[in-house]
């Protein structure tokens, strides 16, 4: 499997860790296909220093994103598998060969996941574990870890959803929630990050935060918007019916605010209905 496999490493300014991880990956894994570097505009060393060390590398004239460096990444790939990991150092050498055999076991795609004590932060714990839990509920399926950037794929399989993948950061959630909609099977293994890492998370707490928000209803979005929207609709039609019922009762009236709520409870489920005809369409095999 090993021998089919490359492993895509999306790189921006982390040439301190690339020195000593692309030498740990090929000394592993003699036999791995390739190493494919997708320089994300870096303004360090990135891509010498990876030329040097035998990797192949694709570089981007300027910085696009974690998402698209995936996307070059899965195109310039020669391997029928693909192995994606972080450039920091966080994912060790050894994880490879684990998600790869378990890959060879029939699964379409094996997710790194990570436990407990390997959580950058407390606000990255429980932000994740909130997607998880919400991932699950949504698909009907244990999501053990919806972010993880550590997981490896079946091309093919990977390739027919490249267009959905964002140029942002959760390329993991929507390729994961893709993979399920379509019925392929995913496999969860529980992988330690390494203890220290050389490189720097691009990730902002403050910043991005807004931006994980979104991450929520694309979960809901990509998978069965119907789940998303016909609890709102419905919480709303009866928050319409009970304010409607109150204002009857103590002054015989049906108020505006009633029916502008009914109206949007309806309009709120239309767009579901919609939106699930769309997201049918969209993972319809052509």
């Amino acid at each position: 499997m090993l021998n089919q496999t490359s492993v895509v490493i999306p790189a921006k300014n982390e040439a301190e860790s690339l020195k000593k991880l692309i030498p740990a990956i090929q000394a592993m894994y003699p036999e791995l296909l390739e190493i494919v570097v997708v320089n994300d505009g870096s303004t360090d060393n990135t891509e010498e220093v990876c030329t040097a060390a035998g990797a192949r590398v694709v570089s981007h004239q300027y910085s696009r994103g974690n998402g698209a460096a995936i996307k070059t990444g899965t195109r310039n790939a020669k391997g029928n598998n693909i192995c994606f990991m972080d450039a920091d150092g966080q994912h060790k050498p050894e994880s490879i060969s684990r998600l790869v055999e378990k890959l060879g076991q029939g699964f379409d795609m094996v997710v790194g996941a990570r436990n407990r004590k390997s959580q950058a932060s407390k606000f990255r714990l429980i932000a994740n574990a909130f997607y998880n839990w919400f991932a699950s509920l949504i698909a009907g399926y244990p999501i053990k870890d919806l972010t993880s950037g550590l997981r490896a794929v079946n091309k093919s399989r990977f390739s027919e959803f490249l267009y959905l993948l964002p140029n942002g950061f959760s390329y993991p959630t929507t390729s994961t929630m893709a993979f399920l909609r379509s019925g392929y099977q995913i496999e969860y293994l529980e992988e330690d990050i390494a203890s220290e890492r050389i490189g720097t998370s691009h990730i902002s707490p403050m910043k991005d935060g807004l931006r994980f928000l979104v991450i929520i209803f694309k979960i809901g979005t990509l998978y069965s918007p119907l789940k998303v929207f016909t609890p709102i609709s419905f919480a709303m039609f009866f928050t319409a019916l009970s304010y409607y019922l109150y204002t009857f009762f103590t002054s015989g009236q049906l108020t505006n605010m009633s029916v502008i709520l009914f109206t949007s409870s309806m309009i709120i489920f239309l767009i579901g209905l919609v939106s699930e005809q769309i997201t049918t369409l969209l993972y319809q095999k052509k």
